[in-house]
């Protein structure tokens, strides 16, 4: 075992290679803290990989009152929006209303308006929809994004795949992202500027040594186990917080989280036009319908106790049939599980006071610090995407107090790698992509910009043909691009390349991705260091 000595000591030690973690190194790096990030998968390989992959404001917590929550989300889609306009872009939503809806409803507001007028028992009237998404337009100084408009959906392509008994609708805008893409660009950023990223490695145990953090890991892939040390300790495990506080820390608290699963199942393309629908359930949820990688749609999510942070989490039988009866109130053409090409679903921690009872409250985060008198450390409960950058920065307000540092804020608008072009400017950087290289097709280019954005051109480099970027395995997928992400990017397997870098696991046949494997493996081979003699 390597024990580096207390002279080498890092500022922070970070458990967690989430979109937390990762955006906590980010900033902390930015600031001169001197950073190592352990993460015991790949990147974003739990929560931060299967999200609904929408940065938005929540409008439903307008229900709750959640006001503060909704404000700050607001605002942080239009600075993220400039921060990576290859990930992530605006998006129109379709918010169809009938009259005949009805709908089963604990919110604080539909307690009141049931308590002033009864008669509005199980109704969301419209002048409540439009009153709420007046709101929603105004309450995060939006200046790039549409405000809401009303659609006739008779005739119109928004209306075309819906029920006919939809007539009206109300359009409104959210963003898009690229969730675990934006989890390894922080964590890319991160690196470049000092910190130590650290995937497949698994915290063991920690303990205080004095003012210090003692930390063992074990690489999960050698075995290899490795002791670090750090002046503060930043537990940014999502699901595994509890987990880490409890049985690799050993500490004392009653907060935890409470355990959701959220997932989401993926069919064939249901409409032709780039438009997500926001469809509002009887039993009082909602779930969205979205254009998702071109040829398919995404449908989700629910809401489902998990207990186990190490039991996989897996779409159930009836969690797809929840979503596609769900669906299947909206759509003319039913959806059947047939039609289901894949499914997939993620663990939101929920913060968990150890008294209260969850509520719409509970998905903000909470940050608590404890042992601020010797070695500190931070605990992460809970967050949402939209809001990473602002945890971050929250984060690191206790980080410089515990340390007794200064340091100002500095993400807001910076770009992430690859993202240093204008909010609206994906188009023509593809345009330029087929210009250099004319063996590039409309829809390969599209796609390395909203993957890559201006890194897209170091990952063709001087190629002039298709052929020269190496083995081609399938979906626009080469050898190139794979090189560049286990050089660039951290991938080891072809899950971290297909299902998380990308998603062309969608795209590839089995003997496709078997290729792929064999050629990163023997690319993990080629870069081993030899045996000791």
């Amino acid at each position: 075992m390597t024990d580096p000595t207390a002279t080498e000591a890092t500022d922070l030690f970070i458990i967690g290679g989430g979109i937390n973690g990762c955006g906590i190194a980010r900033d902390a790096t930015g600031r001169g803290y001197s950073v190592a990030l352990a993460e015991m998968g790949d990147l974003a390989s739990a929560t931060s990989s299967a999200s609904t992959k929408l940065f938005h404001g929540g409008l439903r917590y307008l229900e709750y009152f959640e006001f503060r929550l909704v404000r700050e989300a607001l605002i942080e889609r239009e600075t993220l929006l400039r921060a990576m306009p290859h990930i992530s872009w605006p998006m129109r939503f379709v918010l169809p209303y009938h009259p005949s809806m009805r709908f089963e409803s604990d919110t604080p507001t539909s307690k009141l308006l049931t308590r002033v007028m009864p008669w509005m028992k199980g109704r969301r009237p419209k002048w409540l929809i439009r009153l709420g998404l007046f709101m929603y337009d105004n309450l995060g100084g939006r200046q790039i994004l549409p405000g809401t408009s009303s659609v006739d959906l008779r005739g119109g392509p928004e209306g075309a795949p819906l029920d006919d008994r939809f007539e009206q609708a109300y359009e409104y805008s959210d963003c898009w992202v690229q969730d675990s893409r934006l989890v390894v660009l922080n964590a890319r950023d991160a690196e470049a500027r000092g910190a130590r990223i650290m995937t497949r490695t698994k915290v063991l145990s920690a303990e205080r040594e004095t003012n210090l953090w003692r930390i063992e890991v074990e690489d999960t892939e050698t075995g290899e186990r490795t002791v670090h040390r750090a002046r503060m300790l930043v537990n940014a495990g999502g699901p595994w917080v509890g987990d880490i506080i409890h049985q690799k820390v050993h500490l004392n608290v009653k907060e935890g989280v409470r355990l959701v699963r959220g997932s989401h199942i993926v069919v064939k393309r249901l409409y032709d036009h780039d438009k997500c629908y926001f469809f509002q359930g009887t039993d009082g949820r909602i779930i969205f319908s979205i254009p998702y990688e071109e040829d398919f749609t995404l449908i989700g999510t629910t809401d489902a106790e998990h207990h186990d942070p190490d039991a996989r989490p897996e779409c159930t039988p009836e969690e797809k049939q929840y979503l596609i009866d769900f669906a299947n109130r909206y759509f003319k053409r039913n959806i059947t599980p047939s039609d289901v090409v894949w499914t997939y679903s993620g663990v939101r921690p929920l913060y968990d006071d150890g008294a209260s009872s969850a509520t719409a409250a509970t998905r903000d985060y909470t940050l608590k610090v404890e042992g601020a008198g010797g070695a500190p450390m931070l605990n992460v409960f809970g967050g949402k995407i939209t809001t990473y950058r602002r945890l971050a920065e929250s984060a690191l307000a206790k980080i410089n107090d515990a340390l007794g540092r200064s340091g100002e804020a500095w993400t807001a608008g910076v770009p992430l790698p690859g993202g240093a072009f204008p909010v609206d400017g994906a188009p023509a950087l593809a345009e330029k992509l087929r210009e250099a290289h004319p063996f590039l097709s409309e829809r390969w280019a599209r796609r390395l910009v909203r993957t890559y954005g201006t890194d897209a051109e170091e990952i063709l480099g001087d190629a002039t043909t298709a052929e020269a970027l190496g083995p081609d395995f399938g979906g626009t997928l080469t050898g190139a691009e794979v090189n560049w992400l286990m050089t660039r990017e951290y991938a080891r397997t072809a899950p971290d390349v297909l299902w998380r870098r990308t998603k062309l696991g969608l795209q590839l046949e089995e003997p496709q991705v078997a290729a792929l494997e064999d050629y990163m493996a023997a690319r993990r081979r080629d870069a081993a260091p030899a045996p000791a003699s």
